[in-house]
């Protein structure tokens, strides 16, 4: 028999030749072939729509529910419809996209909340406790995970949420580091750490920060320099109260400004490790350059704050669509099965951070 995706077949051999007839369609004229069975193209816009709709409907739902971000609505709405309800299959090709392209550029527009002049303004040691946040949780995360035996790719993801900013965080080093098949669900447990231990840190630095008696200012800035994810810094910021809030934010956002070096970092890596036969990233990755783009157009152009409202909305519409797409890529018995290790890795990491933070912070206050 013929092959179905082959245009031709093999004649019977005489004397000694073989012929090249063509396929010909049933009950068509001789020497009318048949035309090629195109692959079947399912359009995007129902997975798309859907993940924007479920975006809208977390970060409504985020107003009345203060302390808990959009984004982890997102990733737990996707979580429950991949485990409690059957997906259709047309959704797949939306669903990848937004998983895809819209993080990327939530990730862009995330410079827009960073200004250089801001970031300046904190002074060169405390910038300096910001790289040494950075720089001693990412390797001392890694250094840990190994000493656990923690898979390497999972060690990075939560080497970087842990140290930078969270979900964002966990989400561009898998794209620039985690191409394989298990790649969502290695992003989803990064992930699920960050807002489980994250979460925890908006309850202890405040109260921690009591108990020490430190100023609202040095324990603002221990939380900007120690929290995991944006919001989550917020919402400790305004638990302490007073200058707290406005210190942390920008703290944080000076972490946040590390994500470009840190991939740049992890995509040179990537290559060294590819060699000239694997798949090579690029030296620095296209989202990485946007995201510098626009912290450079924040801080050179005054931009009204109409347009950075309107930047600041569409970054968590389109960061938390990414994540209720990459929800729904989890199958919950999987993890469940991730075991003690990851878990005392996040809770290490969470420690080491904060303690780099405090003791920096105290250092240069």
């Amino acid at each position: 028999m013929p092959s179905s995706r082959s245009a031709v077949y093999r004649a019977p051999a005489r004397a000694g030749k073989v012929l090249l007839m063509p396929r010909t369609l049933p009950h068509a004229r001789p020497g009318t072939t048949a035309p090629a069975s195109p692959e079947p193209r399912r359009g995007v816009l129902p997975g798309l729509a859907l993940s924007l709709a479920v975006a809208a409907a977390a970060m409504l739902l985020s107003q009345v529910l203060p302390g808990v971000s959009a984004l982890v609505i997102a990733i737990a709405a996707g979580i429950a419809s991949a485990n409690l309800l059957p997906l259709p299959a047309a959704l797949s090709p939306g669903l990848a996209v937004s998983s895809k392209k819209l993080l990327r550029a939530g990730i862009v527009l995330l410079g827009l909340q960073v200004a250089l002049q801001d970031l300046l303004a904190l002074g060169a040691p405390m910038l300096a406790v910001v790289v040494a946040v950075v720089a001693g949780g990412i390797l001392g995360t890694v250094l840990i995970g190994r000493a656990l035996g923690v898979d390497r790719g999972l060690t990075i993801l939560v080497a970087c949420g842990f140290s930078i900013c969270g979900a964002a965080a966990v989400a561009a080093a898998a794209g620039v580091t985690d191409p394989e098949e298990e790649h969502e669900e290695r992003t989803i447990t990064a992930i699920a750490l960050v807002v489980l231990f994250g979460t925890l840190m908006i309850l202890m630095v405040p109260a921690l920060a009591a108990v020490l008696h430190l100023d609202p200012e040095i324990a603002g800035a221990w939380a900007g320099a120690s929290i995991h994810e944006v919001a989550q810094v917020v919402a400790a910021g305004g638990a302490i109260g007073g200058a707290a809030l406005t210190l942390a934010v920008i703290v944080k956002l000076a972490r946040v400004l590390l994500l470009a070096p840190v991939m740049a970092v992890l995509s040179l890596q990537q290559r060294r490790e590819g060699g000239a036969e694997g798949r090579r990233p690029p030296l620095v990755p296209l989202f990485v350059l946007g995201f510098l783009a626009m912290v450079l157009l924040r801080s050179i152009v005054p931009l009204p704050d109409g347009v950075l409202d309107v930047g600041r909305l569409l970054q968590t519409a389109l960061l938390t669509a990414a994540m209720f797409a990459l929800g729904t890529g989890v199958k919950v018995r999987r993890l469940l099965q991730v075991g003690p290790r990851p878990l005392a890795l996040a809770a290490l990491s969470t420690l080491l951070v904060s303690t780099i933070a405090l003791g920096g912070v105290l250092l240069v206050s």
